[in-house]
């Protein structure tokens, strides 16, 4: 398997880099963080949402599964996730793309695009701290559907 995060903005050198970076050197899976910064910002939040759309878009590996992070989508459990993840993988897919927008969230294409629309609950988490939550819940699957004893029920 391999895992793409996408996501918008750059992380800078301090606490949140370094959980991701640690969550992501136990995951025994490939994975790839790219960060889209889009230097010249539009004028209204459509169009900014628009522009970060096509450069998210145009980061995802052909035939990979699509994940939104998105406050409007589904809470699911770990189980559930890791779930999720194990069905892909059962199916055929050997990569899977986790994209993240920017503070105005992402733009409709990308949702209808996506496979699954993944919420980290109700309340509104910093962009920085969604990467880590991201990084954890994909070690947590790797490790529940792995039978590996890091998560408990």
């Amino acid at each position: 398997m391999h895992i793409s995060i996408i996501a918008v903005g750059r992380m800078q050198r301090g606490p949140e880099q370094s959980l991701m970076s640690d969550y992501l050197k136990r995951l025994p899976w490939k994975h790839s963080v790219t960060e889209i910064d889009i230097k010249k910002q539009a004028a209204n939040t459509e169009e900014r949402k628009l522009r970060e759309a096509e450069r998210l878009l145009t980061a995802v590996p052909d035939g990979a599964a699509l994940v939104a992070l998105d406050e409007t989508g589904k809470s699911l459990t770990s189980r559930a996730f890791a779930g999720r993840i194990d069905d892909w993988q059962s199916t055929g897919y050997s990569h899977i793309a986790f994209v993240i927008g920017g503070a105005d969230g992402l733009h409709s294409t990308v949702l209808q695009k996506a496979d699954l629309k993944l919420a980290f609950g109700t309340l509104t988490w910093p962009h920085m701290l969604v990467r880590v939550l991201l990084c954890e819940q994909i070690y947590r699957a790797w490790s529940i559907n792995a039978g590996h004893p890091y998560h408990r029920d």
